[in-house]
Formats: structure tokens, C-alpha cells, sequence
């Protein structure tokens, strides 16, 4: 079998911490280019041949770098202005999260397939959350849930609702959502992989896509759409768990409970919840759903008095006691 011919990116910053962090950072994601660093661009000139991506410091640059001839040249701004607009520009001091996801998209304008280093080995486990009960809790219960898994185990949170409400979660105006990671799964399926990496956010070590802003759109996406979406997450392989916090402002709402492994509905003790849960459960029997039933767990949540502020501490405190023992249960039964 040939072999695919490694995809080189070079790192050119005379600030030296500054480089030898952001290698370190990109050394520890799966990411599909090798990294030579250089603080020094006759270093650099020296040694490189020719690179497929030269992410260079505007303090660092020099027109020489040119003769690399880099498929695509990136300049890390530090000043704010854009000095040749034939060079594409990234903001040096954001996150460098941030700044990785803004590589991966300037290196997808030249990918010309997803590297198989970029899945991982296993079998993705989909948990699904739903209820028909509102004010249930059930978003902090599913971000606890993944927030826990994550501690050992990749992990992606994915929300669909209609209003997802939680401003940690939703994306500005200027970041992809998951409606655009949807339309580039029918646009250019083949980069699905290196898509889905250039849009999650992480909180610590959980990552999640940002709902999408409208809920117009959400309510556009077909269920051949939703299902082609699942397949894909399953056959890259990358997560070990993907957590789905789901909402009846979907098509094939049921469709996509089939495919959770688990499904967790939350309940509260009023005549009124009692009611649209007996409707729910009803209707998943008219219309022969029966196993999802089988493997939908009703929780009741203990009154929890406090919950974290921060997205990323939702993993400690009343909940996530509780969460705990739902997952020890539930692993238990895997084994």
C-alpha cells in the first residue's frame, strides 16, 4: 500500500515560550500534520525543503519564507492590523484552542482526504436525554453525565433544543455552529473528521459542539440528515460517548432515541409531569417503539440545592454525586 506523504507544519516565533507552548498544546490534540517548530527564520530556511502550512509571528516574518513555498501561509497577528491581505491572518493571543481550530480550517481549504490518524479505535456509545416534563433539569443532568465521562474517556456533548438558553454553550456570531457542521456533512462529507475537530469547544476536558443559534434551523433538519450525522460519529470513531441532549423541536425524535444505547428521562412527582410522561410513553408504543422504552431509565432528581456557576465544575457538587451513581450503574450493566 502507498504511503501517504506526511503533511508538514512549521512554526516560525522568535518569542520562544510562545512557540514551545503552542507546540506543546497542538503535540497533545490528534491532529493531522506533523509540527517542526523554529524560532529563527534562518533555522528554518536552512532546514525546510518545502511545508504545507507555515504558521509564522508577523514580528518573525520575512518575504524570504516565500521560497518554501507553503501551500498555505499563515500569519499570527499581534498587532491587530492586517498588513497584506494575500496572507491569511490569526489573532496570536486568543486561546489556543482557538487558534488550533483556526488552523484546521485554513488547512481544510487543502485537504484532500481525512488521515486515518485523526479516529481513534472503539465503539461510540450514544446516551440520550429526554423528557417531555419542562424545568426537569434534564440539560444540567446530560452536562453533569458528560462532564464525568469525560474525566476518562473522550467525550462530546451535543445539545437540540430549540432555545438552548445557556450562554457558555452558544456560539457568537462569528463561530460555526452545528447547523454548519450539518451542511458541511452533505457538502463535503469526505472532511467531515477534520470539520467536526475545527468546531468543538472544549470544557476541560469535554468537548461539545455549539447548538445552533436558531431554532429555525434545527427544525430543517431531516431525519435522513440526523441519522447520517449519527453514522458518521460512529464510523469516525473518535468519541467514546456522545452525549445528546434532545428536544421534541427535532425531526425523528424517536428515531434518534433507537439509536442511543441508553436513554435517560427525567421525571418530577405532580399530576401534570405524570400525565405528559404516560402520552410520551404511549405514543412510543403506537408507533412500535417499544425498544426504547426498554432501555429508557427514569430518574428522579434529588432536590439539589446548589449548582456549579461555571460549565466546567458542573462534575463536582449535588448533582454529580447523583450522576455518579447513575453511570457506576450503567457500566456495571456493560460489563
Amino acid at each position: 500500500m502507498k504511503q501517504e506523504k506526511e503533511v508538514i507544519l512549521a512554526l516560525c516565533d522568535g518569542e520562544e515560550e510562545y512557540a514551545r507552548l503552542l507546540t506543546e498544546y497542538m503535540e497533545h490534540q490528534q491532529l493531522p500534520w506533523v509540527i517542526h517548530t523554529y524560532t529563527d527564520v534562518e533555522r528554518l530556511l536552512e532546514s525546510e525543503k518545502e511545508v504545507d502550512l507555515l504558521v509564522v509571528a508577523e514580528s518573525t516574518y520575512q518575504e524570504e519564507l516565500g521560497t518554501l513555498r507553503p501551500k498555505r501561509m499563515i500569519i499570527l497577528n499581534e498587532s491587530g492590523i492586517v498588513r497584506n491581505r494575500e496572507l491569511r491572518y490569526v489573532n496570536k493571543y486568543q486561546q489556543a484552542d482557538h487558534v488550533v481550530r483556526e488552523l484546521l480550517a485554513v488547512y481544510l481549504e487543502i485537504a484532500t482526504q481525512v488521515l486515518p490518524r485523526l479516529a481513534a479505535e472503539g465503539n461510540t456509545c450514544f446516551i440520550g436525554f429526554f423528557s417531555p416534563v419542562r424545568r426537569c433539569m434534564q440539560t444540567p443532568f446530560a452536562l453533569t453525565m458528560a462532564q464525568l465521562l469525560a474525566r476518562d474517556h473522550k467525550t462530546l456533548y451535543l445539545n437540540f433544543e430549540y432555545f438552548a438558553g445557556n450562554q457558555e454553550l452558544l456560539a457568537d456570531a462569528q463561530t460555526r455552529d452545528l447547523a454548519d457542521l450539518l451542511y458541511f456533512l452533505n457538502a463535503e462529507s469526505e472532511k467531515f473528521a477534520l470539520r467536526l475537530q475545527s468546531m468543538v469547544v472544549p470544557i476541560g476536558p469535554l468537548d461539545y459542539v455549539p447548538p445552533m443559534k436558531s431554532g429555525q434551523n434545527l427544525l430543517g433538519v431531516t431525519v435522513k440528515e440526523w441519522m447520517t450525522f449519527l453514522k458518521k460519529l460512529q464510523e469516525l470513531g473518535n468519541y467514546a460517548y456522545v452525549v445528546m441532549d434532545l428536544s421534541e423541536c427535532m425531526q425523528g425524535l424517536f428515531d434518534v432515541l433507537r439509536v442511543c444505547r441508553l436513554v435517560y428521562t427525567v421525571t418530577m412527582e405532580d399530576r401534570a409531569a405524570n400525565e405528559k410522561l404516560t402520552q410520551y410513553e404511549k405514543a412510543l408504543e403506537q408507533y412500535s417503539y417499544e425498544d426504547v422504552l426498554r432501555k429508557t431509565r427514569r430518574c428522579a432528581l434529588p432536590r439539589i440545592h446548589h449548582l456549579p456557576a461555571e460549565l466546567q465544575s458542573y462534575d463536582r457538587g449535588e448533582l454529580a454525586e447523583y450522576v455518579s451513581l447513575q453511570i457506576q450503574e450503567f457500566q456495571e450493566d456493560e460489563e
